[in-house]
């Protein structure tokens, strides 16, 4: 029962969350515009802005590589001294995101109402191999072909999807000059997270020899050879998806020229959210080592040691957003484009541990460009 009432309170906030932002448009579409809201120049602006454009994002906090033990043990092997398991895992360092926004500002209003939606999504496969080459080596008249190797399959997939539904008024700021213009937004973010990987690795890192002598009659000592042999697997599902009320504040400041013929300005924002939400992680991995030894007839092979680890989570969180962005813009009428660098942060949003919980920060960060359409007006 109590469990039910939680999840009932958490659910009434959220319909509360969605029927306070919907009551904003609904006010903002309904308001009279005074006189003191209309300005000389707000009956020639577009009423209606379309944008599209995209980030080149570097995306960070997507939980923590699988690092076999024997990658320790056996760190001076050459096998595993190029590219190793753990770097194998690495994403990309950069993914490309879509984005689009619609504005719609009243004619002579001070107020406007925006939605905006920002996805992204990549998939990295590595398969990284390496191995000795001594084939056909011979170990004190015994011949094998028997390679060091170290052999990691790596496949990940990360998706993100941001909703931001707005309502915001224009506020003037005389500090970033007479023709500067900002907003003042406030309205409700959607962010939804999810990432999977899986992971092989295979690895003989320490073929060498030992020499054994033969209970008599013999007395010759002859080559041994031996190595061990690892496996390891893991397997990780991460995932993050939540609503609260968000602000932001962006600005847009001219440099040169106008919007008529041709203006150069300079745009930046903030943007702040509280969203609530569910944590979800599912991780597991097996790991297990075998010792290999022949020479002549004899022949042993035996495990050594099997380990399995991970653990799995889904709890209700609270996570803090923060973020921003700086550029420039050139306007021409009722075109615009836009180049800059923008940052977006979600504390804590990931359970990024393999055999405990560990809260990580998500980020994306990176350059972006937009183009925009004005209409009407």
């Amino acid at each position: 029962m109590r469990e039910l009432a939680i999840a009932a309170g958490k659910t009434t906030i959220r319909h509360q969350l969605l029927s306070t932002a919907s009551a904003l448009a609904l006010l903002v579409l309904g308001s009279p515009v005074t006189a003191s809201e209309a300005g000389s120049g707000d009956t020639d602006h577009p009423t209606v802005w379309i944008e599209i454009g995209a980030q080149m994002e570097h995306v960070t906090g997507q939980g923590e590589a699988f690092v076999p033990d024997f990658l320790s043990v056996n760190s001076d092997s050459p096998v595993l001294g190029a590219i190793t398991p753990v770097q194998a895992q690495r994403s990309l360092p950069f993914s490309f995101a879509e984005e689009g926004r619609i504005s719609i500002q009243p004619e002579g209003s001070r107020w406007e109402l925006s939605a905006a939606v920002n996805y992204g999504r990549s998939s990295t496969f590595k398969h990284i191999h390496h191995q000795t080459d001594r084939a056909n080596q011979e170990y004190h008249g015994y011949f094998t072909t028997a390679e060091d190797f170290a052999d990691t399959k790596s496949h990940r997939n990360e998706s993100h999807m941001i909703l931001d539904f707005l309502a915001g008024r224009e506020v003037g700021l005389g500090m970033f000059g007479r023709n500067a213009s900002s907003t003042l937004s406030f309205g409700i973010r959607f962010a939804q997270f999810s990432s999977k990987e899986t992971v092989g690795i295979r690895a003989r890192p320490d073929l060498g020899e030992k020499y054994f002598t033969p209970p008599p009659p013999y007395t010759q000592r002859f080559a041994l050879i031996h190595f061990h042999a690892y496996y390891a697997t893991g397997q990780a599902s991460r995932g993050f998806h939540g609503i609260g009320p968000s602000l932001s504040w962006t600005g847009v400041a001219p440099v040169i020229g106008s919007a008529a013929t041709g203006e150069v300005a300079l745009d930046w924002g903030a943007n702040a959210a509280l969203l609530f939400g569910r944590q979800k992680t599912r991780v597991q991995h097996l790991e297990s080592g075998h010792y290999k030894s022949q020479g002549l007839e004899n022949f042993q092979y035996q495990l050594v040691y099997q380990n399995a680890g991970g653990h799995a989570g889904d709890r209700s969180v609270v996570i803090p957003n923060a973020g921003g962005f700086a550029g420039v813009s050139y306007r021409v009428e009722n075109f615009k484009v836009s180049a800059g660098y923008r940052a977006d942060f979600f504390f804590d949003a990931i359970d990024g541990g393999i055999d405990t919980r560990k809260s990580e920060t998500l980020g994306f960060y990176g350059p972006f460009a937009t183009i925009s359409i004005g209409l009407g007006g």
